[in-house]
């Protein structure tokens, strides 16, 4: 053997334990998904093909179409609250003081908090009848609404609920923020420019791949939520907050229907790509337009 294909063969034994990683715990499950999807598989008994059958059926489950718009209406207002919360916490922060960094590990700390955990805590947090935010309206002089049992007042929790973790974008967003060359803010100083212009029209263009990275993670996380809605929820009032992860997930385990939920998993791939796709056509299409 030649010394190239000696150092090929070498390369391949390196990479070869994570192409079998890739294999049995990425790309055989996709593809028995796929199959599943086409299969009526119950779990318990060997799967029938009925082809698209299950396609077709979620184009005509009023459920699934409800699942799936109270998950755009989530995600329509955690993403952009989302965004524009943590760009201006992190904002605030690039400054180099005590302060600042005090403030960054309180923003943080939620984060690295276990979601059931801070599920459960904000699950008593909006309680109608002993929760800490009621009681504090109470003092007000103000009669709190139940929070989790109405429906418009539930989507808003789990909206804030969200809102509480955004200390992982905050810090990728200062990251990128403290690589903006300090030059450029005072250029836009001379010319006139104050602060939240400065931001704008000088910060702005310079993080922008990284808006973008989380734009994409947290359209991802926001057509995958499950864990908080199915504690403090559990998909109520009314349905009101049963979103696409938690319909999926009661067909598969709750109604033995693994083909029909494969068929879920494999249109939620494709709703999630389209997203990201759009996204990333907006994106071009600005960063090109230079605004």
């Amino acid at each position: 053997m030649s010394a190239a294909g000696r150092s090929r063969f070498a390369g391949l034994l390196w990479v070869l334990p994570w192409l079998i990683g890739l294999c049995v715990f990425f790309l055989a499950p996709m593809g028995l998904g796929a199959y599943y999807s086409m299969t009526d598989y119950t779990m318990l008994e060997p799967p029938l093909w009925v082809g698209l059958d299950n396609y077709a059926s979620l184009a005509s489950d009023p459920v699934f179409h409800r699942a799936v718009l109270n998950t755009i209406v989530y995600a329509a207002f955690v993403i952009p609250l989302s965004v524009v919360l943590a760009l201006a916490i992190a904002g605030l922060l690039d400054v180099d003081s005590r302060l600042s960094r005090l403030v960054r590990v309180l923003v943080f700390t939620p984060t690295v908090v276990p979601l059931v955990a801070s599920a459960m805590i904000w699950l008593w947090l909006f309680n109608g009848d002993h929760g800490l935010i009621n009681a504090v309206l109470h003092m007000l002089g103000l009669s709190g609404p139940n929070w989790l049992g109405e429906r418009g007042f539930a989507m808003a929790a789990l909206v804030v609920m969200a809102l509480w973790s955004i200390g992982q974008p905050v810090v990728i967003y200062l990251a990128a923020l403290q690589d903006v060359p300090r030059e450029l803010y005072e250029a836009g100083q001379l010319d006139g420019m104050g602060p939240v212009r400065r931001f704008v029209h000088v910060a702005m263009p310079s993080i922008a791949p990284a808006v973008f990275f989380n734009v994409i993670i947290q359209t991802i996380t926001a057509w995958q939520v499950f864990a908080a809605p199915y504690i403090m929820t559990e998909g109520g009032p009314d349905r009101s907050t049963y979103f696409y992860s938690h319909y999926l997930y009661d067909n598969a385990f709750l109604f033995q229907r693994m083909g029909y939920a494969s068929a879920m998993a494999w249109v939620q791939l494709m709703l999630i790509a389209a997203c990201i796709l759009a996204i990333y056509a907006v994106t071009r299409k600005l960063w090109s337009t230079g605004t």
